[in-house]
Order: C-alpha cells, then sequence, then structure tokens
C-alpha cells in the first residue's frame, strides 16, 4: 500500500505536551538534507523557538511524521518515514510549533543507500571508495576537493548528479567531474543548464577499471554551508525530451535525448487532469534519474515540426490552437510553422524553452506570409518568449524561432503554444524572502486572536471586482475579507480563531471568483513564491513555488490589538490620527508596534509607532492625496517581543472611508517689508455643506511672522489674514504657506491641509544721505476699511512710493 499523506501529517509529540514559548519560530537547518525512499531515518531541525514543535507541513505526498523529540529551545529531531514508492526529488516543508509555523525549506528524497563524506579524501590518490548505487551527502570546504572512487566495467554507464545549490541552503556553485586513473577528465559539469547550476555528467565507461569522481566548488571558495548530495549510478539522465509537453489524457510517443548510452524512445499516457504531482523521470533497465524532467501538461493537441522547415516556404502547417514542438539541432537553425487566420484574431503567442530547462534562448517571431513582419520578441518571460498577435487581414501567417546567439544543438528543444486570449487569475501572498530579513509568509493564529495575510491578484484580460476566500480552514478558523475592487491588485484577508480552536495548521489554497457572476475565469491559480537563495544584489538565484498557503492555530498571545474606528472620513489633502488601543494580559508590558501591512494608493501612514511600554493605546497618523475616495477595509498590525521572540496578531478589519475635500482654497499671495504688516486674502471655495464652524489657521509663516486663526462657516467665500513681522523676520519668497482647516463631525476632526500661498519679505531700503528728515507724525483720522489689494495692485503701489521719495 502506497504509505503517502498529502498536506499536514498528524504525529505523536516525544516527552508529553511541549509548553508554548509564545513566538515565531525559525527553521534554518534540516540535517541530513535527503533521505532514501523506503526508509526510515532521524533528522535533525535547528534554527531558533523550536523548542514546542508539534508536526512538519508537507506540500507533497510520500512523507509521514512518526514522531518530534525536543532536544533543546532551538533544536528538535523527527522520525521521518519515506513511502517506497515516493517520488523522487525535493520536497517542500514547514514546522509547525505550538506558537507559530517556520519559513518554507525543502528536503531531498534519493532512490539509493545513503553515506556520508568521510575526511582526509581531498587526496586524488587517496579518494574514498564508493559503490555505483549510492548517494553521498557532503561538504565543499574552502579550497576543499573531494575524491570518489567507483569500479565499472566497459560499457557500463556511470552518470553522477550532484545537488548543491537545489538544497536551498546557500549560494553554492557545485562542480562535477568523472576522471580516469591516469587523471585524464573524461567528462564534467558545471552550471548544467537542466539542473541550474548544479552539476550533471555521465558517459560510458571506455574500459574496466577504476573511475573518480571529483567534487568541488566551482571557484574553489566553499564554505561549511556547501553541503552536497551526490546521487552516484547507472541511471539514464538525458538532457532533453521531445516533445516537451502533451494533451491531457492522450498517450504520447517521448524520445528522450542526450544520454551517452543512446537516444531511447518510450510511450506515456499522460493524466486526463491536471495533476500538481505529475512527474515525468527518465528510467530503463540500470535505473531511474533521481530528478525528473520538465514537462508540459496542456489541453492542446501538438505539432512536430517537419523537416525541412528553415524557411517560410517550408513552414510545418498547423490549425490554433495548438502546441508547436521543436528542436533548433543545429547552430544557425531556425524553424517556421504557418497558419491561417481571420482578420482581427488573437492569439497569446508562448514560447516554452528555458522554463522547461532547454539551453534554447528563443527568439520568437510573426510575419504575413510572403508579406510583411509583423511582430518579434525576446526575454518577455525571463530567457523566453511571448508575442499577443492580432491579425490584421485574412490570410496565411508564419510564426518562427531561433536562438538568440544563433547556437543549437539536440536538446534545444522548445514547444510553442498558440492560444485564444481568455480571462485568467492567480492569487499570490508576498513573497518570503526570509534570507534577507523578510520574515516567513503564512497564517499564525493565536487562540482567541486574528491575524491578517494579504492576497494579490493578477488579472489576465479581464477587470472586476474580485471576491477572495481560503478553500478550507482549520478547525475553529473563519476568514473574512472585503471585495478586492477592480483598482486594486491587493485585499487582506482576515483569519480570526476561536478562544477554543484546537491547535493545528492545514495548507489550503485561496480561490478567487469575480463579482460578476457573469464573468467565467479559464483558469484560478495560486502561487506562493519562496526565495530560498539569493545572488549578488539580492537577485532571485534559487527558489521554491508552492500552490498552497500555511494557516495554523496557535497558543494564545498575550495581547490584542483593536481600531478605534473613525466617525469622519479621511479627506485627500487631508490628516488624521487613527487610534490603537491593546488590552494587554496580566504582566504583559513590552512595546508593541502597530502598523498597517497596506494602505490604498495615495494614503500614507507613519510605519514607526508604538504602543509603548506598559501602555495601552498610540495614535497612526495617516494622511491622503489622490487616493480613490471610497470606503476601505483596513487592518493593523501588532508586533511585539515575547520572552523567547517575535510575535505578531492583527486588529479587526474596520473601515475607512476615503473623501474628497469639503473646500479648496485660491491664495492671493502678498509681500511686506520687514517690520511690516500686510494682509493675505484667500478665498474659499466650497465643494459641500458642513455644520457649525470650521477653525482655519495659516501654517507656514517665517520665523517671527504671525497671524490669527479664523473660523468660518459653510457660507464665508473670503477669509483676510493679517500677517505681522518683525524686523528679524527672514527675507525672502516663503512660498509653503497653506491652511489646516478642522471640521468637527460626529464629536471627531475632519483635518484639511489647503495651498498653496506666498509672503514675500523684503529689507527695507535705506533713505538717501541727502533726503530730508521725515515731517513729524501728526494724528491721522480714522480710515475706513480698505479693500484688500491684488499682488499687482501692491507692486503697483511699492514703485509709486520709491519715485516720490528720488
Amino acid at each position: 500500500m502506497r504509505r503517502a499523506f498529502l498536506g499536514l501529517i498528524g504525529l505523536v509529540i516525544c516527552g508529553g505536551v511541549i509548553p508554548a514559548q509564545g513566538s515565531t519560530p525559525a527553521l534554518s537547518a534540516i540535517r541530513p538534507p535527503g533521505g532514501q525512499r523506503g526508509t526510515e531515518l532521524d533528522v535533525r531541525l535547528s534554527g531558533a523557538r523550536l523548542g514546542d514543535a508539534q508536526e512538519i507541513l508537507w506540500y507533497q505526498p510520500g512523507i509521514e511524521t512518526l514522531s518530534i523529540t525536543k532536544l533543546d529551545d532551538n533544536t528538535v529531531q523527527a522520525r521521518l518515514r519515506i513511502a517506497a514508492d515516493a517520488r523522487p526529488g525535493l520536497y517542500d516543508l514547514r514546522l509547525r510549533t505550538a506558537t507559530g509555523v517556520s519559513e518554507l525549506r525543502t528536503f531531498s528524497v534519493g532512490l539509493y543507500p545513503e553515506i556520508q563524506e568521510v575526511e582526509p579524501n581531498n587526496d586524488f590518490a587517496a579518494p574514498q571508495p564508493i559503490a555505483l548505487g549510492t548517494v553521498v551527502n557532503g561538504v565543499a570546504e574552502n579550497e576543499d576537493v573531494d575524491y570518489f572512487a567507483i569500479e565499472a566495467k566497459r560499457g557500463q554507464r556511470i552518470t553522477v548528479e550532484v545537488e548543491g545549490l537545489r538544497l536551498g541552503i546557500t549560494h553554492f556553485d557545485p562542480y562535477v567531474a568523472i576522471l580516469n586513473a591516469q587523471r585524464f577528465e573524461l567528462a564534467s559539469s558545471d552550471d548544467a543548464t537542466l539542473v541550474r547550476v548544479d552539476g550533471l555528467a555521465s558517459l560510458v565507461a571506455p574500459e574496466d577499471g577504476t573511475y573518480i569522481i571529483q567534487v568541488r566548488e566551482s571557484a574553489y571558495v566553499g564554505n561549511g554551508a556547501c553541503l552536497y548530495r551526490l546521487h552516484v549510478g547507472e541511471f539514464p539522465r538525458p538532457t532533453a525530451v521531445f516533445p516537451a509537453g502533451g494533451k491531457l489524457g492522450q498517450t504520447v510517443a517521448l524520445r528522450w535525448i542526450g544520454d551517452p548510452a543512446g537516444e531511447r524512445t518510450e510511450e506515456l499516457t499522460l493524466p486526463s487532469a491536471p495533476d500538481p504531482t505529475f512527474a515525468l523521470y527518465a528510467q530503463d533497465e540500470h535505473g531511474q534519474a533521481p530528478f525528473p524532467q520538465p514537462f508540459r501538461l496542456s489541453s492542446l493537441d501538438n505539432v512536430l515540426e517537419g523537416e525541412p522547415n528553415d524557411s517560410a516556404e517550408q513552414a510545418t502547417p498547423f490549425e490554433p490552437p495548438r502546441a508547436l514542438n521543436g528542436i533548433i539541432e543545429r547552430a544557425g537553425d531556425q524553424d517556421f510553422f504557418r497558419f491561417t487566420a481571420k482578420k482581427g484574431q488573437v492569439w497569446d503567442i508562448q514560447c516554452y524553452a528555458r522554463r522547461l530547462r532547454s539551453p534554447l534562448d528563443p527568439v520568437l517571431h510573426v510575419m504575413k506570409l510572403g508579406g510583411p513582419y509583423i511582430a518579434g520578441a525576446d526575454d518577455s518571460v525571463g530567457p523566453d518568449s511571448s508575442i499577443r498577435f492580432t491579425a490584421p487581414d485574412d490570410g496565411d501567417y508564419v510564426v518562427w524561432v531561433h536562438d538568440q546567439l544563433r547556437q543549437g544543438g539536440p536538446a534545444y528543444v522548445y514547444r510553442i503554444e498558440l492560444t485564444p486570449v481568455e480571462p485568467k487569475l492567480t492569487l499570490y501572498p508576498p513573497s518570503e524572502q526570509a534570507a534577507i530579513g523578510i520574515p516567513n509568509v503564512s497564517a499564525a493564529i493565536p487562540r482567541g486572536n486574528r491575524q491578517a495575510i494579504l492576497i494579490y491578484a493578477s488579472r489576465s484580460d479581464w477587470s472586476g471586482d474580485l471576491r477572495v476566500q481560503p478553500e478550507a480552514l482549520p478547525p475553529g478558523v473563519e476568514a473574512e475579507s472585503d471585495l478586492m475592487p477592480a483598482s486594486q491588485p491587493v485585499v487582506p484577508v482576515l483569519l480570526k480563531a476561536q478562544a477554543d480552536a484546537p491547535l493545528g495548521g492545514m495548507l489550503t489554497r485561496f480561490v478567487g471568483r469575480p463579482a460578476d457572476d457573469a464573468l467565467q475565469l479559464a483558469a484560478c491559480d495560486f502561487n506562493h513564491h519562496s526565495v530560498l537563495v539569493f545572488g549578488a544584489n539580492n537577485v532571485d538565484f534559487w527558489s521554491r513555488d508552492v500552490d498552497r498557503l500555511a494557516v495554523v492555530v496557535t497558543e494564545e498571545a498575550p495581547y490584542e490589538i483593536e481600531v478605534v474606528e473613525p466617525k469622519v472620513p479621511l479627506v485627500n489633502s487631508g490628516t488624521m490620527n487613527l487610534k490603537v488601543v491593546a488590552r494587554r494580559k496580566e504582566g504583559f508590558t513590552a512595546p508593541i508596534a502597530v502598523y498597517f501591512p497596506w494602505l490604498p494608493p495615495g494614503v500614507g501612514a507613519s510605519g514607526a509607532v508604538q504602543i509603548p511600554e506598559g501602555q495601552s493605546e498610540a495614535l497612526i497618523p495617516m494622511n491622503a492625496g489622490g487616493a480613490e475616495a471610497r470606503a476601505w477595509k483596513l487592518v493593523v498590525h501588532g508586533d511585539a517581543t515575547g520572552p523567547t521572540g517575535p510575535i505578531r496578531v492583527s486588529s479587526q478589519l474596520f473601515t475607512l472611508r476615503i473623501d474628497q475635500p469639503y473646500l479648496t482654497l485660491s491664495f492671493n499671495n502678498t509681500a511686506c517689508e520687514q517690520g511690516r504688516e500686510t494682509d493675505l486674502a484667500v478665498q474659499v471655495n466650497k465643494a459641500r455643506d458642513w455644520e457649525g464652524e470650521a477653525q482655519v489657521t495659516l501654517l507656514g509663516l517665517p520665523n517671527n511672522a504671525t497671524t490669527e486663526a479664523k473660523r468660518i462657516t459653510k457660507d464665508v467665500d473670503q477669509m483676510i489674514f493679517r500677517i505681522v513681522t518683525r524686523p528679524d523676520t527672514p527675507a525672502g519668497n516663503h512660498a509653503s504657506l497653506f491652511c489646516q482647516v478642522v471640521i468637527t463631525e460626529n464629536g471627531e476632526p475632519i483635518t484639511h491641509n489647503l495651498g498653496t500661498g506666498a509672503l514675500r519679505v523684503d529689507v527695507p531700503i535705506a533713505p538717501k544721505a541727502d533726503s530730508p528728515p521725515p515731517a513729524a507724525d501728526a494724528p491721522k483720522p480714522a480710515e475706513p476699511a480698505a479693500k484688500p489689494l491684488s499682488r499687482l495692485e501692491q507692486l503697483r503701489q511699492e514703485a509709486a512710493a520709491r519715485a516720490a521719495g528720488k
């Protein structure tokens, strides 16, 4: 019977119940990093805050966790049973503790008995002897070269494959070679396309005797983290398969290419429905490859190129939708295919090559047969290419492909899929990037508490509001989310655990459905991307994609947070202070950092607000400018440090209304000399009514310039600010004047910051030496209030005064 389990696996905790520590776990190492299928083994998992580990969540079926034993607060030992029919390759996992869930890690399953590298083995004359059909677990230290010796007969195939980077531990570029006893290199590999930067070498033994396998870091700069798994056997390891994909439910004739023992063919019946566990392995009477061959399953019928097809006149004909399969077999080769299209027909043309681990860097072209060139593409999807083609006229068209460097070879396999344009949807949470400090992305919900997760959407060829929800949840957990508006690619989903929810977890997909029930999607995928190894400049160098998110229930957290929902809107060109309240359990006094995981475009907030130690509330300053006016469902995270590490909870989903300003202002700029006074006229343009008086404060004045605040009602259309300067008021053009307008509604302020205006302060002109002394000031009768002068009138008045003083 197949001993395989999908999703989370129940297990026994050795030594009784492990006490909760109230913090998120970090899993940094799994040793050994792999094991042989059909066996049981002990694996040590280490990192931080792992002492309360309870189970391992496996993304693929085939491995059962029998027990977990605590070794110390940061290390546990798991007893694993790998099914006899478990598929070879990488298995994704997370470790669930009583208080959280770790980042994603991988575990490798091999086909052969496992041994350890034994030092010293860095002397070619004294290699470590091993048998064919072995997996060696080793490490490539700095300037380290490891040698292993095998015995082979003439005509026997020897294949070696090294896992280094694919273990997801560090930036490791391994090199592997097969040498004869005279130290002549017979086969070697560094950066094989099929296995990325890992190594793969295979040959047929030319004579009976001893052969030496060399493993090292390609530049001799390894370290203690450069672990490797060396698969040594007689197994086939072709570099390509043709065709590189097939139609669901059909039987396809496969041609295996690139094996030193020669090409081989086989017939394979493909699954009738999409199967995430499907994997294609090269195998024969001598063994099976340790890793699957990339292969596309689709709903498209295959078309195989018919040579010669090196020109438009020789193009292989087909009727779309189809999948076109071929090989750029030699340098300078290019393959042409011909199809008929009606004017206005639209086809998506995707070339799969590097995504199928082919060495081909495809350049794709479309032209009308005997007519003009229409479109071309290179590196549209990584090194692969894609074109959206719209037929300009009825007629015959040609699509053709070649390598970007005009190279070619037997393994330069490609697959071009022509499909109609259909609405599709992909959902995904934020990328997990633990190696550079971005924390693990999972939902760990404390009992009686909440945690929010952001779900993003990539809509292809449709637009509209979207409903997002998990397919399933652990017992005692429920989800709440708002519609994702058509204008946005993200929505927070709030997960809430009941106070008596059992500790546990699961891996679950999130699904999306258009709010418009009449709109049917051709596909809805969920993808969770985890970057395990970064290259220079934090480039994604090795990562894993899984189809589910970990959702777990944890022990209680020592606090909760709640947002006091505003009764008034945050207006564009306005600000607001949002109150967040913490409810602490007795004895918990640590500061709590509160922040938004996401805000709508045009809305900003401080990201450095804390509820101070021992206190229960804080204000998050917010602002808006150019934001979409509507009611938004938002959430606030609250992070704190518990006794042994970080904790995160979330607030409720609360409604924040974004609105347009209740009024706008128009400033008439003004000027005066130092020590003088001037009037600044501001026009009030009401956009909507409000009750009572609004308080208006003029801000942005230079030092030692003052004015008084105003109060206005909805009926006021102009304000006059009398600005008083002093002799030491800085001279210059002060162009950052604005008015803060506070309107009170439902007992809460609606704060507008409206501007801008300018005040120019001039240095007084000194009188000339021969000017008569000024006459004594005589009492002047009271003058009626003058109408504020425009800026042009002020300038004219100043010019006249200067002319009179001559």
